[in-house]
């Protein structure tokens, strides 16, 4: 069964998690945590989202973002 989709609107906060299959790691060492941020840069440069906060653990990943003018589901 699909989830339902977001609500969203332009300004709407988010907090989005990220977790390793079977909890397993998804980040090795410092290197994977850089190319991530690389990622997520570009994704922002795109998108125009703020993002407010983030944390990036060994297996999971949480972001707080505010919305502009994609939907939470283009940016991820």
């Amino acid at each position: 069964m699909a989830r339902k989709k977001r609500f969203w609107f332009p300004g709407a906060i988010f907090h989005i998690t990220a977790r390793g299959n079977r909890r397993q790691n998804i980040f090795l060492n410092d290197t994977d945590r850089v190319s991530y941020l690389g990622y997520l840069k570009e994704v922002k440069e795109v998108h125009r989202f703020k993002l407010h906060a983030y944390c990036l653990m060994s297996n999971h990943v949480h972001l707080i973002i505010e919305i502009n003018h994609s939907p939470p589901s283009a940016i991820l």
